[in-house]
């Protein structure tokens, strides 16, 4: 059986945090490993960022732990407009999103729009681009589609 996206494995898990340093050392030495490198995302110019349809200045620090075929993203947002920024404020630290790579991103987010779950955030980042899914009211979370670009 197959869904709206097709491919049904979930490849990451985003977490919002406060305070990315203290929780990924946490995450490090709760699991054993060695605490990743912190990385910041683009500038606006760079990522093309759209929030709710408008331009966003938007930015944040993230740091990742590979988990076998899962990847778990920690995500400390700076000020400006964002999903995560606006999630942080409503919802406080945890759970954000849950992330699937897609091919043809143009064409599920346009089924998923037809659904009922409108675009709230895409960019772009080096290898690919991404847009969180409004999901939230359905499935407590929101759906991450991850489009990475064939080098």
């Amino acid at each position: 059986m197959s869904g709206w996206l097709g491919n049904h494995v979930i490849t990451q898990i985003g977490i919002l945090v406060n305070d990315i340093e203290k929780v990924s050392g946490a995450y490090a030495d709760f699991f054993g490993l060695e605490k990743p490198d912190i990385v910041v995302t683009d500038t606006a110019d760079i990522a093309q960022t759209r929030y709710n349809g408008g331009k966003t200045e938007a930015r944040a620090k993230l740091a990742f732990f590979d988990m076998g075929s899962l990847q778990l993203e920690l995500i400390e947002p700076d000020h400006h407009p964002s999903t995560w920024r606006d999630y942080l404020n409503e919802q406080g630290e945890g759970p954000h999103h849950i992330a699937f790579v897609v091919e043809g991103m143009k064409e599920k987010i346009m089924l998923l729009e037809g659904k009922g779950f409108p675009l709230q955030q895409k960019g772009e980042y080096t290898g690919g681009r991404y847009a969180y899914m409004d999901t939230f009211k359905e499935l407590k979370v929101l759906v991450e589609l991850l489009e990475n670009d064939n080098n």
